[in-house]
Parts: C-alpha cells; structure tokens; sequence
C-alpha cells in the first residue's frame, strides 16, 4: 500500500532528560540551567533554543507540519511554539500522558498523522539536512544508517559513546533485518541508527501491539521489529556519512552552542 506523504514529521519532546539532569562538567547561564535542571532539552538556549534548529532542519527538507510530542506538563514547550510566528512551518503538539516509552510516544501522533507517512526524530538531536531528504524521498518506511566512522568525525560525539548506541543488521538489499540495542560489539563498518526514520501508519498498529521491555517500557524498536515480523513491513536503511549534533548532556552545551554560532533559522 502506498501512503502520501504531505510534509508531516513527529518530533519525540517528551522524554525525562534523566542524564541532562545529572550534574556535570560545562559553565551554563542561568537560562540553560534552568532547562537543564528541568530535562527540557529542546528548550536549552544555544544561540535560540535548540529544538528551533531541529524544526529548521526539518522545515528545509520540506516538511511543513511538525507535531511535538510532549508531556501535559511541558507548558513551556507549548507557550513557546504556539506563539511563535512561523512562516514556513505550521506547529501541532501531542500529549503522552506518561513517560511510558518510545512506542508509546509514536502512538500519541497517530490522530495527527492520519493515513499519511511521516518523519520522526529526536528532539535532542539536529539532523543533516540531506539525511532528512534523503527521507522525505523514500515511498514507504526506512531509516537513516549512519556510518559509524564520520558520526564520530562529523559529530559532538565521541567513540565511546558511539559504542553505546544501537546497530542496524541490514541485508545485502539494504533492507534492515534487526536493530541491536547495546551491542556487545561495534564493528568499524557498522551502520548507526540515531531515530532518524521515514514511518507509514502502519507503525501505530505495531506500537500498539509489543509488550513493555525489561525497563518497562513500550520501545520503538520493538515495534519496528514486530512490524517486520508480523506486518510485512519493509524499512529501507540509507546510509548516510555525516554528523548529528547530540544535546544529551550538560557537557554537550557549549559545543553545540560553538557549532551553531551563526546559523541562521527560518520558522
């Protein structure tokens, strides 16, 4: 089945922010400290709050509706981007009720979306524009695999913690098999999933099907795996080289604040 793609793309805002929260090294201004202490990331000021260069991003690949998914807590996301005046983008919010997981919060855009394929991101990272085309372009779902060596040189991440995030088996079709959550082993040629993903709505019925984890929760990638395996759905993996900027730590702040400096934004 072919769904349309209308410029829509769900950015996951409600997340507790439980490491942005911890102590740690980097000076912040009374303003980054106070999103920092809350787990707000998106709302941290790195020139303008750093979300706004996610939605840019999103808005030069051609997306026009974004919808954020928040917490009913999260008044300061919402004051904010619904008075913004936008003239390129229009901006929709979703509310998880609880922090229940990443499924979960994929499941809360469902009105939003409709029968239409949309992008989802991260709300704590900013994407290279060419991935999200890259994106925008597929006819169904699909990732971006970004290579392991040039997120490492292109990004604010280190190796280490690039060890930390999850693999992509693909096949020889480019076609993705599994993603593998903490892997015991990061190969050198290893294609990196950042939560960069093309989605139809088939992924609603998915989300709504998988179990919680061990740490209790309704994650993404289970119900991705569940649509492979009992919905016929196919991802196509794109492999990108190219860097993303992470804002997970306070540690993160003023590189990212050095790299954004002078970046302009159109809303």
């Amino acid at each position: 089945m072919i769904f349309p793609f209308n410029g829509k793309a769900v950015i996951l805002a409600r997340g507790l922010g439980s490491r942005m929260r911890a102590a740690g090294d980097g000076a912040l201004d009374g303003a980054q400290a106070q999103y920092a202490d809350a787990g707000i990331k998106g709302m941290i000021p790195v020139g303008r709050p750093f979300l706004d260069y996610g939605i840019n991003a999103l808005a030069d690949a051609g997306c026009r509706r974004i919808c954020l998914v928040i917490g009913p807590e999260h008044d300061v996301i919402r004051n904010y981007y619904s008075s913004l005046k936008t003239t390129r983008i229009e901006i929709s919010f979703a509310i998880q009720q609880q922090t229940l997981g990443t499924a979960d919060a994929v499941l809360a855009a469902k009105e939003f979306i409709g029968n239409e394929r949309f992008l989802m991101v991260n709300s704590d990272n900013i994407y290279p524009v060419e991935a999200l085309q890259r994106l925008v372009a597929m006819s169904g779902s699909g990732l971006i695999g970004f290579d392991r060596k040039a997120l490492i040189t292109h990004s604010n991440i280190d190796a280490a913690k690039v060890k930390t995030y999850a693999i992509l088996e693909v096949s020889a079709e480019h076609v993705l098999c599994r993603v593998v959550e903490k892997p015991e082993f990061v190969p050198d040629e290893a294609l990196i999933s950042m939560n960069c993903w093309s989605f139809t709505p088939i992924i609603f019925s998915a989300c709504a099907k998988v179990d919680r984890s061990a740490r209790g929760e309704y994650e993404l990638q289970s119900a991705v795996q569940y649509s492979i395996d009992h919905l016929d759905e196919t991802f196509r993996v794109e492999p990108f080289r190219g860097g993303v900027l992470d804002l997970s730590s306070r540690a993160d702040i003023a590189p990212v604040t050095a790299r954004l400096k002078g970046c302009a934004v159109n809303l």
